[in-house]
C-alpha cells in the first residue's frame, strides 16, 4: 500500500513538472517568436500558456506582453484588454499603465488615459511621458494652469526638453503672451534648426499674428526639409492667397493635390488664385 502511494505521489509529481516545464517552454517559444517579428504565432503561444496555468504568477507579466504584440499587429481593443487584465494583477505596474495609457489615446478615450496618467504621476511624480500626455490632455481641455505645472515638471528635469518647451510657447500664447511665445520659439528654432515641428509651429505662430513673409520663410524652409509635407504646401498656398500671390497659391495647392490632398477640400482655395 505505501509503494502504491508512492509510485501515485511519483506520477503526481511528474505531471505536475511536465506541465511547469510545458509552460516555461511555451513562454520562451512565444518570445522567440517576438524576436523574430512571427507576432501571430506569438499571440496564440502567449493564450496558449495563459490557458495552460490561468493563476501562474507570471501570468501578469504574459498579459502585458500579449497586449505588446496585440498593439503591434493592430488589434487596439485586444491589447486593452490585455493591459487590463495585466494591471488587474499588478495594479501599480507604471509600464502597463502607461502602455494602456497611449492606446485610450489613440482610440480618442482621453477621460480613461488621463486616468492611467494621473496614476502614473501618483506612482512616480517626475515621469516624463506621463506628464508630457497629461500636459497635452490638459491642454485639449483648456486647463491651461494644470498644463503649465506640467511641463514646468518636466523642465525642471530636462530644461532642454523640446515638447514641453513648445507646449509653454503654446500657452504662453494662448493666454495673450505673444512675444513672450515668440521668443521661445526663436530659441527652439536656434537649436533645433532642422526640425520640421519647431519650424511648421512657429510658422503657424506667425501667420496668426500676421507676418506672413517670415512665415513663408519658414515653410520653404520647412518643405526644403520635408518635400512631401502635404499640409505645409496648403499652409503656403493659404498665406500666398493673403499677400495676393495667385500663381504660387495656385502651384502650392496644386503640389498639395499631388500629395494626397482632394481637390474638393481646396476647391474654394483654387478660385480664389484665378
Amino acid at each position: 500500500m505505501k509503494y502504491l502511494v508512492f509510485i501515485l505521489c511519483s506520477i503526481f509529481s511528474s505531471v505536475c513538472t511536465l506541465q511547469a516545464q510545458s509552460y516555461n517552454e511555451i513562454v520562451e517559444l512565444a518570445m522567440n517568436c517576438v524576436k523574430k517579428d512571427s507576432l501571430v504565432q506569438a499571440e496564440q503561444l502567449f493564450r496558449q500558456a495563459l490557458k495552460l496555468e490561468p493563476n501562474n504568477a507570471r501570468n501578469a507579466l504574459l498579459f502585458s506582453n500579449l497586449g505588446t504584440v496585440q498593439k503591434r499587429l493592430g488589434k487596439t481593443d485586444e491589447a486593452i484588454e490585455s493591459y487590463t487584465l495585466a494591471l488587474n494583477i499588478i495594479p501599480y505596474s507604471t509600464t502597463m499603465l502607461l502602455n494602456r495609457a497611449a492606446l485610450y489615446l489613440e482610440k480618442g478615450l482621453t477621460q480613461k488615459a488621463y486616468l492611467d496618467y494621473c496614476n502614473v504621476v501618483d506612482l512616480l511624480p517626475k515621469n516624463l511621458e506621463a506628464r508630457l500626455f497629461r500636459a497635452y490632455i490638459y491642454m485639449q481641455r483648456r486647463e491651461y494652469k494644470e498644463a503649465r505645472i506640467d511641463y514646468n515638471v518636466v523642465l525642471e528635469q530636462d530644461v532642454k526638453n523640446k515638447t514641453a518647451r513648445m507646449g509653454l510657447a503654446m500657452l504662453d500664447e494662448k493666454e495673450g503672451r505673444v512675444q513672450s511665445a515668440m521668443d521661445e520659439m526663436n530659441r527652439l528654432v536656434s537649436d533645433y534648426p532642422k526640425d520640421v515641428s519647431v519650424l511648421k509651429m512657429r510658422a503657424n505662430m506667425e501667420w496668426e499674428h500676421g507676418q506672413l513673409e517670415a512665415a513663408l520663410f519658414d515653410l520653404e524652409e520647412v518643405l526644403k526639409l520635408d518635400s512631401q509635407d502635404a499640409s505645409s504646401y496648403v499652409m503656403k498656398g493659404d498665406i500666398c492667397l493673403e499677400l495676393k500671390k495667385k500663381s504660387e497659391a495656385r502651384e502650392a495647392y496644386e503640389k498639395a493635390m499631388t500629395l494626397g490632398v482632394s481637390r474638393v477640400e481646396l476647391a474654394d482655395k483654387l478660385k480664389q488664385c484665378k
